[in-house]
């Protein structure tokens, strides 16, 4: 990739293992601790992104997600409010 890409990262604890999760791409993975999630969802972040760019629909699949490019770098659209909000 000649391009750098940044994304977001969420782990939460489920049971015994570490869930994590890459919203701005829909990708996650798991791992007994989160060290081992974290590296599991880089992981699977790398591969998603590889096959993207083997299929030659990565600059596509980025924009699609609220990707903008910026000094060779691309970033993930940034929220202007994050909030939780109870429902009934």
């Amino acid at each position: 990739m000649k391009n750098g890409i940044v994304v977001r990262s969420e782990i939460f604890r489920e049971d015994d293992l570490y869930v994590a999760i890459c919203p701005d791409l829909d990708v996650s993975s798991y791992g007994k601790t989160e060290n081992e999630a974290r590296i599991s969802l880089k992981e699977a972040v790398e591969a998603f992104l590889e096959e993207c760019e083997k299929m030659g629909t990565l600059e596509e699949v980025l924009e699609e997600a609220g990707f903008s490019l910026s000094a060779h770098q691309w970033l993930p659209r940034q929220p202007i409010l994050v909030e939780l909000v109870a429902v009934g």
